[in-house]
């Protein structure tokens, strides 16, 4: 095969790409099937998706391939993540069978050079820091050279498709093809050594890739297919590596219009961890047992979620964000002037199950969380422990009169020495019972202890978590796991102690109202939190209204229960997460189940 040229010009072999397709992902969390298996469902569904009309979404390249070769001139861009040799040989074996001869171009020729690249996102890395950096405030275009883009033209003697994460960026005429990789799947191809950071030729250890995505490759790359989105003529769904799904660009923005105005759920992703349990290998169907433990279930972190939409038995994934800059005001409504394209709530699972204790932790206040990382709102945090074994613990703020320098003088003592900390010297410790809930304010010092499964229910930022303290264990990897004791330190509250935090931070239920078979009740959060909390409880059904805002909810006890909003309906099993935006107005809840049902619900204050 031809080198690239500047001109972006390949000659008529399959194309080739700076990624590697040998041992693509690395998980034993199953993949999502091109088909939906046509069963009567019982139990937690890993695969939730959003039904569509019949032919809406097509399947395999000789599909596309056949869609494409309307045109003489094609602009395939995508998401980070994309193994774009794996992708362009099977379209071009595609065209081949049908004789049809493709030019491709690589925008790739028109990158900067990996050195520039470097010292352009070096300074939001933060240097030897294993975890951290500042988020990117540039674009996508400060990748390339204007003058590149500029030389990437078709010679338009046969069809020519511009292929690559940017392409669009040289604005070629025709249509437009834009490639979608949820994040899970990129990490875990990162493990697997298979993709690459933006402008890098080659992969490095998967934290560092971690980093520079979180930081640098998912800003830039977000902004950018929020201005592509109106535009999109084709969207496709390339995380499989056996075949693809995709759909006629208008069709995908007309399901975004009916996901942003019905209940629907998330995409739940699953992963271990140093402390993990084991309470969700035994109780979630289709999770591979074989994996050492299930720590985390992702619900609904929105950044890294997706929605699998459904048509004829095919099933296609778009990233959550997609939502956000399609109708960020349907999903979100009045919430929407702070919040922006950000969906501000988040929903996770925590399993403990005879595992072991999360570390000794607390997050950033938002004055820290803004200065140092560039977020606009810091992780606040509660504990909903939706099932709870024996002796079942959580650690939560100072004993009364805790002094901070002994305090750090102990943590760092048992790094030196790797010694053990008794920890209840320091901090509270509270039994945790099956409907508690805990609350986590910025800076308070926090851990849920062993045979807990615990919803965790949080604002968006996921990462800011400054570990303290973590019993002495290694990662799953057999290497320590990276403490935080400078920046805990920066941002510890130790007048969250004693009786204060059992006044402040055990929230105590209040009926609000109820009826012949049913209560609503306020499970009070925390002044520093900025949503609220309510658990409903019914033997029959509720009529509720989301009063222009997004309701985030999980069903906690009982079910199955069926929730219709203006155009569908959708059933749930016990502990299923599902959102219903605020364009949605009126919804019920129907209880299926023959005994009381109980959901509890978030939303912004």
């Amino acid at each position: 095969m031809k080198k690239e040229t500047a001109s972006g010009m390949t000659d008529q072999a399959a194309p080739g790409r700076k990624d590697q397709t040998a041992g693509m992902r690395k998980t034993t969390q199953p993949a999502l099937p091109l088909q939906r298996e046509k069963r009567e469902r019982e139990g937690y569904d890993i695969f939730p998706v959003f039904s569509l009309e019949e032919e809406n979404i097509y399947k395999g390249y000789e599909t596309l391939a056949a869609w494409i070769s309307d045109f003489r001139q094609v602009t395939i861009d995508g998401y980070s993540g994309v193994h774009w040799q794996a992708f362009t040989e099977a379209l071009n074996q595609a065209f081949r069978k049908n004789g049809i001869s493709v030019n491709w171009h690589c925008i790739d020729a028109a990158l900067k050079g990996e050195a520039e690249i470097e010292r352009l996102t070096a300074p939001f890395l933060g240097g030897e820091d294993p975890l951290f950096g500042r988020l990117f405030p540039g674009e996508l275009t400060d990748f390339f050279e204007t003058a590149k883009l500029e030389k990437i033209t078709p010679p338009g003697n046969s069809l020519d498709i511009l292929y690559g994460t940017g392409a669009a960026l040289a604005g070629w005429k025709g249509p437009l093809v834009y490639l979608d990789v949820p994040r899970n799947e990129i990490q875990y191809r990162s493990r697997a050594g298979s993709v690459c950071n933006t402008g890098r030729s080659a992969p490095r250890p998967p934290a560092q890739q971690y980093k520079q995505f979180f930081f640098v490759d998912w800003v830039v790359l977000n902004k950018h297919r929020k201005s592509l989105l109106p535009r999109i003529d084709a969207f496709v769904d390339q995380q499989r590596t056996d075949g693809i799904t995709w759909m006629e660009g208008e069709n995908f923005r007309h399901a975004l219009d009916l996901v942003v105005r019905n209940a629907f759920r998330a995409r739940p992703w699953f992963e271990a961890g140093a402390w993990g349990g084991n309470w969700m290998k035994q109780h979630i169907e289709g999770l591979p047992y074989e994996e050492i433990n299930y720590a985390w279930s992702f619900e609904l972190i929105t950044p890294e979620n997706g929605v699998i939409l459904e048509s004829s038995g095919k099933m296609l994934e778009f990233g959550f964000d997609f939502l956000m800059v399609h109708n960020n005001k349907a999903v979100l409504g009045k919430a929407v002037s702070r919040f922006g394209d950000q969906f501000p709530i988040r929903f996770d699972f925590l399993d403990t199950f005879s595992g072991g204790n999360l570390s000794l932790q607390c997050h950033p206040g938002n004055a820290y969380i803004k200065a140092h990382f560039g977020e606009n709102f810091t992780q606040d945090e509660t504990y909903y422990i939706l099932d709870a074994g024996e002796n079942a613990e959580v650690y939560l703020g100072f004993r009364e009169g805790v002094s901070g320098e002994r305090f750090r003088e102990t943590l760092e003592e048992s790094v030196l020495d790797q010694v053990p900390v008794q920890v209840e010297d320091f901090v509270q410790v509270f039994p945790a019972k099956k409907h508690d809930l805990f609350l986590i304010p910025n800076r308070t010092i926090h851990c849920s202890g062993v045979n807990n499964l615990v919803l965790e229910i949080s604002s968006t930022p996921y990462i800011y978590t400054f570990k303290l303290y973590d019993w002495l264990r290694p990662g799953l990897d057999g290497k320590p796991r990276p403490l935080n004791l400078q920046r805990g330190f920066e941002n510890l509250d130790f007048s969250m102690e004693g009786e204060r935090v059992k006044k402040e931070l055990l929230s105590v239920p209040q009926l609000l109202e109820e009826g012949d078979d049913w209560q609503l009740l306020e499970l009070p959060t925390h002044q520093e939190h900025f949503y609220r909390i309510q658990r409903l409880e019914f033997e029959s059904e509720m009529q509720l209204e989301t009063e222009d805002g997004a309701q985030v909810c999980n069903l906690v006890e009982g079910g199955p229960v069926r929730v219709y909003t203006s155009s569908r309906e959708l059933t749930l099993q016990f502990a299923e997460t599902f959102v219903v935006p605020a364009a949605a107005g009126t919804f019920k809840l129907v209880n299926l189940g023959k005994k009381k049902a109980k959901v509890v619900k978030a939303f912004v204050k």
